[in-house]
């Protein structure tokens, strides 16, 4: 549980979920909200399994293990929300309804509650009841179609863009935002977040671009899609890739020059006919090094360009040692919260913890320990 943070006196209760969910939640509580688990007796069968501490977006948190086919484990879960600012949840519409634990009680429970409900098609609409996953979600929002070469099928961009990015994120500034209403209204509310909804969202900017003409092209043949020569990664001699992106034209300069080309007798790539040959131009130059070699030349310029890191790469880069982007979290080097804060900077996550190992939090949120013997005894918890 976070000590420090901005979010510092908030409280959640997270019904646990997969993907989108628990990173929602885990970002809550690295920014120094309380979030309590509420996990199912019986380990579900869906999302990808890994070993507790490999499970990096539960970290943070203690985790309660509930039969919530059980009268007494639904209504401890009402009397931990009447004493909390949100819920969340990502189940498909009607399940938490049908376990009594739908926004109608829940919100009389607690009126200034923020509800949140993550899902990827929302909670109404033709789809709403339909299994999906990031990919599908996608598919059917045009941003997959934009992913990926010209003449080549989309490519599944991680699961990043519509899981954590349309999903997650989406559900924090939601919650916040319900939070902050009710703190002026005293009235809570269902907080509806899609990840369908999300991407859409996310793709404001781009298609800003397009009505303005200039996304005009098919997958792979505009600007920032890779269609561009000068936004794109090329190999390099030792099998690396680099990265170069100088849209405007003075750092287009520093790149041909850190290349040893002439920018004045360079093709001119804001006259998209030249792309081919720009293209040629580049990708043999840059094979003529090791990826590491054009990193050096570029160390210090502002050509936009850089060196396409793995993972651990990246953990170890100087950048990322001096910012402190990454920590180590039970034996395990993690992504450190963000965004930075100058003055509630939070606290360092705990480890991931085994399903329903912090029965021990329940006293911190006004439960009666003897009444948590009782559940436990009963079978109602873990």
């Amino acid at each position: 549980m976070s000590t420090a943070g901005p979010l510092t006196g908030l409280r959640f209760v997270e019904m646990v979920g997969i993907g989108p969910g628990p990173f929602a939640a885990m970002v809550l509580s690295d920014l120094g909200a309380e979030v309590l688990r509420i996990d199912r007796m019986v380990p579900s069968n869906i999302g990808i399994e890994r070993p507790v501490d490999c499970d990096f977006a539960a970290r943070g948190r203690s985790s309660v293990a509930l039969d919530l086919k059980r009268p007494e484990a639904v209504a401890l879960v009402l009397d931990l929300v009447a004493g909390a600012d949100g819920l969340i949840e990502g189940f498909r519409p009607g399940v938490m309804e049908r376990l009594g634990l739908g926004p109608q009680p829940c919100l009389t429970r607690n009126p200034r509650l923020a509800y949140g409900r993550l899902t990827g098609w929302g909670q109404d609409g033709p789809l709403a009841q339909q299994a999906g996953h990031d990919l599908t979600y996608l598919a059917l929002t045009g941003v997959l179609n934009a992913i990926g070469r010209k003449g080549e099928p989309p490519v599944p961009p991680v699961n990043l863009l519509g899981d954590y990015a349309g999903g997650s994120l989406m559900m924090v500034i939601g919650l916040l935002a319900a939070i902050h209403a009710a703190r002026a209204t005293g009235e809570g509310q269902v907080v509806d977040a899609a990840i369908v909804d999300g991407v859409s969202l996310l793709a404001a900017p781009t298609l800003g671009l397009a009505a303005a003409g200039v996304h005009k092209g098919g997958r792979g043949e505009n600007l920032l899609d890779g269609g561009a020569p000068h936004y794109d990664s090329y190999i390099c001699a030792d099998g690396g890739y680099f990265a170069i992106a100088p849209i405007e034209g003075k750092f287009r300069r520093e790149l041909l020059e850190g290349l040893g080309f002439d920018p004045d007798a360079f093709p001119d790539v804001t006259q998209t006919e030249n792309w081919p040959e720009a293209r040629r131009l580049l990708a043999e130059r840059i094979a003529t090094r090791a990826r590491d070699d054009w990193a050096g030349i570029f160390a210090e310029t502002d050509a936009c360009a850089a060196p396409v890191l793995d993972f651990a790469e990246a953990a170890a880069h100087p950048h990322a040692i001096a910012r402190g982007s990454h920590i180590e979290i039970g034996g395990h080097l993690q992504p450190a919260p963000a965004p930075r804060f100058s003055r509630t900077a939070p606290s360092q996550p705990m480890p991931s913890q085994a399903r329903g190992s912090g029965a021990g939090a329940l006293e911190g949120w006004g439960i009666d320990p003897e009444r948590v013997v009782l559940l436990q005894d009963a079978g109602a918890m873990v």
